[in-house]
């Protein structure tokens, strides 16, 4: 078939000229700002161009000497840049960073995922260029940094947590030796480096190899087995090699707890100098609500909890890789309340949590933005309207971990967070529903630090009436939509 012309004189669409859209200008946000590519060796700084004189290079290298650093911090002070954009490669960056805002200059840290250079040629030079042509119109958004009390604190944690796994490892190498030697020790008790563990032990590196003899240092409470089932557990063959092996084991485990005694005195001291909390204050949400009684409150749900039925989370018995100091009263002094109170929280997971986050939750506009910061809430992908992905990105950190950790550790109780893991888990599965209540646990801790209103528990029953209430109406409103009514069965008479 012959296809149609268009009448002579009239162009066909795709001939007729295309009217352009104003390109939308980029606005400069940060005319003094700098980008530096941070490297081991050396740093690769770049300014504004005005900023240097014509005959002189807007970008300039810089060692990682302390000396160079100074420098470095003196030219850009020269230049007049009050910003400096920079991205988070491994720790190098922490000196620089450091220095910077030691000078008065903000400092941005970038994601280096999240800052991709165009195709092309990959350089220092062109890194840092970019950083600067990006941060110099507001593209950069910077990653979260606490104060440097926080940081001091979260370094001392950080360590402290290497110097737990290097004691399980000490435990693991333990066992081991004792299964070498035929000495099952770990089946007799739950815990080799407990009370009955350790004097068996050192009874035993010191020389005693009467099974009768070693059981009596037993204690009465122990059931996992009885005294028949020790003596056989405890005879072995002593081979000097293994015996050697776990005395050695044996010291390098109270080495690391010794160790961390001493970094529980460095962190007290770290608690020491943080000031002291605000006075609470009315929370927006719940301003009818006084700050002293106020309860655990249910951020999703949007709904109060009822105020009669509230009780106290009771004292937990310390373990053993709980700081051997007693924190409690400088954490209630920095918070303003105490954070132990809150369900599935220790003194351990305060410090973890408080050394991640702060005490300042304006850095987070609202509950939400922290949930997502944390990585605890879902995270929607549509496209063309239909959804791709709810599941929760994938964040490695170590307050989120903390989260978990409490989550997990409140499944199993009678409190109204146990009951809502346990209702998510049946919907969700185990690893959603400690994810979800990871997130109320955020919720929660956000709320409680922005407006210093200390923890009060929710009564169970009335979290599961208010549950049961809820879903009878959501009954009676489907009942409605399919034409029947909902009636209520009578109790059967006896």
């Amino acid at each position: 078939m012959k296809k149609r012309s268009h009448r002579k004189g009239t162009p066909s669409q795709s001939q007729r000229p295309h009217k352009e859209l104003p390109k939308p200008a980029l606005t400069v946000v940060n005319p003094n700002a700098a980008g530096i590519d941070v490297g081991s060796t050396s740093h690769y700084v770049a300014v504004p161009p005005n900023a240097v004189p014509a005959d002189e290079s807007a970008v300039r290298e810089f060692g990682a000497f302390t000396a160079d650093l100074d420098q470095l911090v003196e030219w850009v002070k020269a230049c007049g840049v009050t910003t400096v954009a920079m991205e988070s490669t491994g720790v190098y960056w922490i000196p620089a960073f450091q220095k910077l805002e030691t000078a008065g200059i903000e400092v941005v840290l970038v994601n280096a995922k999240r800052v991709k250079h165009v195709p092309g040629r990959k350089t220092d030079v062109a890194d840092c260029q970019w950083l600067q042509q990006l941060h110099t119109f507001g593209l950069l958004s910077g990653s979260f940094r606490p104060d440097d009390l926080v940081c001091q604190l979260r370094t001392l944690m950080r360590h402290r947590g290497n110097l737990v796994s290097e004691a399980a490892s000490c435990i693991h190498r333990m066992q081991k030796a004792c299964q070498e030697i035929n000495l099952h020790l770990h089946h007799a008790v739950s815990d080799i480096t407990g009370e009955t563990g350790l004097r068996i032990l050192r009874a035993i590196l010191a020389g005693q190899r009467d099974p009768a003899e070693l059981v009596k240092l037993r204690d009465p409470q122990i059931t996992k087995s009885t005294e028949e089932e020790m003596k056989k557990a405890l005879e072995g063959d002593w081979r000097a090699e293994h015996l050697f092996v776990l005395q050695q084991n044996l010291d390098a485990w109270e080495f690391w707890h010794e160790q961390m005694a001493r970094c529980d005195r460095q962190v007290e001291q770290v608690l020491q100098k943080f000031p002291t909390g605000q006075p609470p204050a009315a929370d927006p949400l719940y301003p009818e609500i006084k700050p002293e009684v106020i309860p655990a409150i249910d951020v999703e749900a949007g709904s109060k909890p009822a105020a009669a039925g509230l009780k106290k989370k009771t004292r937990q018995s310390r373990k053993q890789n709980d700081p051997i100091l007693d924190l409690v009263p400088e954490l209630t002094r920095l918070c303003g309340f105490n954070l132990c109170d809150a369900a599935g929280f220790r003194v351990l997971s305060v410090l973890s949590l408080i050394s991640e986050v702060g005490l300042d939750m304006s850095r987070w506009r609202d509950d939400k933005a922290f949930s997502s910061w944390l990585g605890v809430c879902p995270n929607n992908k549509i496209s063309g309207g239909r959804v791709l992905s709810r599941s929760t990105r994938r964040v490695v950190h170590r307050a989120a971990t903390t989260l978990r950790l409490a989550a997990r550790g409140v499944s199993n109780t009678d409190s109204w967070l146990g009951h809502f893991y346990r209702r998510m888990k049946a919907r969700l599965g185990p690893a959603g529903a400690i994810t979800a209540t990871a997130h109320k646990l955020a919720c929660i801790v956000y709320h409680l630090l922005k407006y210093k209103t200390p923890y009060v528990e929710i009564k169970a029953s009335a979290y599961v009436e208010r549950i049961a209430k809820a879903r009878l109406g959501k009954l009676k409103k489907q009942a409605e939509a399919l034409g029947f009514q909902l009636v209520k069965m009578e109790a059967p008479t006896k």
